[in-house]
């Protein structure tokens, strides 16, 4: 029997299946925000949760979890056994291209609340992936560069959110396209130690797609299964490996033992879940309102109490529900977050304020014709969106032509684009505009057949005339079939947008702005220059708070640059809200919903480090200060700490007493209105080498107005510990508990030492 070929996919998003010994296909998907199915169709719609960066601002493990349990629902929906989510990796650097799709910069919170995640889906029978394992922390040169950490650097932080996924029980774990100390980490000798000798993980070591790029030294690694498949290198010349004993054939058994061992795992259970179920619809929307952040309400500016509102910013009406990448999926419907407060405030005003500078973007409805040699018609199909990163290719296809017919609002310069490797074209009512080549310069699968390179004309068109754009990209071994045909209006005269938008909040009693970041500045494969918002967002808001009572509302992945918070009334971050945003955010603002949210990760306008490798490495050289326990030992203060949140009521922390396995805490809402407070508890201990301050647990709690609510929250054994000489090691004696509303809002302080 050929073992060899069960250990790569039988295709990009399938694994090879042997009746003989009772191993069915099995089918994954993408995640973390969504269950996409295998391949990228948008007719096959999905539902969009908020992104992991919100979830951890919610600090609600059992919100998490189910949440992770309505994902696996819709995997079961959609076919799918393997969920390639949760990211485990911290927001090292705010930086970080994927910021959006990892939870926190706290190894803890990251670690409990991808447990959460993995639990809730892995109820339904289908398999979680904790990924990417490990020191994947920048998307610059991904495939290739080089993560220098200390060891013990390793295992307090960056391993540890993996070490809390095994001891949940996850079912597969990926890894990483980078190096970790000079190996990539599909040779990585990690694989086997800690994660399966010593955590005894028995599940699947899957590689991201194209991670496996040798023979020998990844089939040794603990590596179990190459994807995509084929894989070149695990097919002929591992049975080689195998035949000369280079590869001892007990490792390929326990690598086909252990796909064994995941397809019993998933089970086939029926789901109820459906896009448009209200009950489904509705937790979306619980979870929107509990991981919004408040920043700020100066006067008490929210919830809104006014009748007269301006809505201001593209992203109010056109509202960023998810980050870009291998992780995007379909929504079913999409609330943005001029939709939901329309339904608070029907009289409000819309101005779209200042131009996003934002990419191309893809008309809407698309015909799609695959041509071959000659030309001939092989197949059509009518497609939504112009963005086509797998059209129906059939055998023989030499071409891809997408059509669609576009009538101009506006008459001027428009920008016509197409995306694809190899010839481009562009035609426009039959006049060729376009005619070029672009060899694929790039190994990276998000950027081969997610983020193919767009080539523009630029054309007079008439406002109200439609005219037939035509694009084609010829299709070539080795470069995907990915296009893209896209259409952009004249630039918007931002002095003007600018004046229209000072005068609509002049007239109103609030103006509500929203801004945030484009798929350009936040997306999979590259990382960001720099935190300032595109365009001139900052100078709107600017203007706009010169003007009237301004609430601000950030709709972005990770932090920014936000240099008018000061001008500007109160300030409210929504994350990607997923497809429920609007509704979630009206919520909050018009005070149906209380902003529940706390920051999982430390705001500041300038980062501490930078993402991107430099001569192909990323020295790790903060050590364990990573995040805020770096802020805590600079000389300079970011714009809001880890764990900042406002609420619409006030809290009081009155009691912190040990109890045998943690703290008690005693809080009581002194305010006038129900609230829900995330109580968190971090420990210190001066002159130990250790960070200034870390995070040792956490409990949500709610209370009535004047009510007082104890919180129970367990400090585990290994808060007290850290890693020396190869081994864990407990400081004996006494440690400082603080206990407070942020990491640096402490209320209440005791000593407490490491339970027997």
């Amino acid at each position: 029997m050929d073992f060899v070929r069960l250990l790569s996919g039988s295709s990009v998003w399938r694994t090879a299946s042997e009746p003989l010994l009772g191993l069915p296909e099995l089918v994954m998907s993408d995640g973390p925000v969504g269950v996409r199915g295998p391949g990228w169709d948008e007719r096959r719609t999905s539902l969009v949760l908020p992104s992991p960066t919100a979830l951890a601002a919610t600090w609600d493990l059992d919100l998490v979890r189910e949440l992770g349990a309505l994902l696996g629902a819709e995997a079961r929906r959609k076919g799918v056994d393997v969920l390639l989510a949760p990211n485990l990796n911290l927001h090292r650097s705010p930086l970080g291209g994927r910021h959006f799709e990892c939870f926190s910069e706290d190894p803890l919170l990251t670690g409990l609340a991808g447990a959460a995640y993995i639990s809730g889906v892995q109820s339904r029978g289908v398999a979680a992936t904790a990924k990417h394992y490990v020191g994947n922390e920048a998307e610059t040169e991904r495939m290739t560069y080089d993560s220098l950490i200390a060891a013990r650097v390793l295992r307090e932080v960056y391993l540890a959110p993996f070490e809390a996924a095994v001891a949940a029980g996850v079912w597969v774990v990926m890894s990483a396209y980078n190096q970790v100390n000079g190996v990539p980490m599909a040779e990585s000798p990690l694989l086997r130690e800690p994660l399966k000798d010593e955590w005894g993980f028995d599940g699947v070591v899957v590689s991201d797609w194209g991670g496996v790029r040798s023979t020998v030294a990844s089939a040794l690694s603990g590596q179990d299964l190459a994807m995509p498949g084929p894989n070149d290198f695990w097919g002929d010349p591992l049975r080689a490996a195998v035949d000369d004993g280079t590869v001892p054939e007990e490792v390929v058994r326990d690598k086909v033992a252990r796909l064994r061992r995941l397809a019993g795992r998933v089970r086939d259970r029926p789901s109820t879940v459906s896009p448009s179920d209200p009950a489904e619809l509705a937790l979306l929307r619980r979870a929107v309102a509990d991981s919004c952040v408040l920043l700020k309400n100066d006067g008490e500016v929210l919830p809104l109490s006014t009748p007269k509102i301006a809505v201001i910013g593209a992203h109010a009406a056109r509202t960023r529900i998810q980050g870009g990448g291998s992780g995007g999926v379909y929504p079913s419907s999409v609330v943005s977050i001029l939709d939901g407060l329309r339904e608070v405030a029907p009289g409000l005003v819309h101005v779209p304020g200042v131009d996003l500078q934002a990419g191309p973007s893809p008309v809407d409805r698309v015909w799609v014709r695959m041509l071959g040699d000659d030309g001939e018609e092989l197949f059509t199909e009518d497609r939504r969106t112009g963005w086509l990163p797998e059209p129906s290719v059939v055998e023989g296809t030499r071409t891809v032509e997408v059509s669609s017919f576009l009538r101009p609002e506006v008459s001027g310069h428009w920008r016509l684009s197409m995306a694809g490797w190899g010839r481009l074209t562009l035609s426009v009512d039959g006049r060729r505009v376009l005619d070029t080549h672009v060899p694929c310069d790039s190994d990276d699968p998000a950027t081969v057949h997610l983020k193919p390179p767009f080539r523009h004309a630029v054309v007079w068109l008439e406002e109200g005339v439609e005219v037939l754009v035509q694009g084609t990209r010829a299709i070539e071994p080795h470069t995907g079939r990915a296009c893209v045909l896209a259409a952009d209006p004249p630039a918007l005269d931002d002095d003007a947008a600018i004046r229209q938008a000072v005068e609509a909040a002049a007239e109103a009693d609030v103006a509500i702005v929203v801004v945030g970041t484009t798929e350009e500045i936040e997306s999979e494969a590259h990382d960001r220059t720099g935190l300032g918002l595109p365009g001139r967002q900052d100078d709107l808001v600017k203007a706009v708070a010169a003007a009237a009572t301004t609430v601000v509302v950030v709709n972005s992945g990770g932090p920014v640059a936000m240099p008018w918070r000061d001008e500007v009334d109160a300030l409210l971050l929504c994350w990607f809200p997923g497809q429920q945003g609007g509704h979630g955010v009206a919520d909050v603002l018009s005070g149906r919903r209380e902003p529940g949210g706390r920051l999982p990760t430390t705001w500041s306008d300038v980062p501490l480090v930078e993402a991107a490798p430099v001569h192909g490495q990323v020295i790790y050289a903060e050590g364990l200060n990573a995040g805020h326990r770096g802020w805590l030992t600079a000389d300079r203060s970011p714009g809001y700490w880890f764990g900042h949140g406002l609420g619409y009521t006030t809290w009081s922390y009155e009691d912190l007493t040990p109890t045998g396995d943690g703290v008690r805490v005693r809080v009581r809402n002194t305010g006038e209105r129900a609230g829900r407070e995330v109580v968190q508890v971090y420990l210190s201990r001066p002159g130990s080498g250790r960070p200034p301050r870390w995070l040792a647990g956490f409990a949500v709690v709610r209370a009535e107005p004047g009510e007082a609510v104890e919180a129970t929250v367990a400090l585990p054994r290994r808060a007290f510990q850290h890693w020396e000489a190869g081994g864990w090691r407990t400081d004996e004696g006494e440690f400082v508990v603080h206990a407070g509303r942020s990491v640096v809002d402490l209320r209440l302080k005791c000593v407490a030492s490491p339970s027997p």
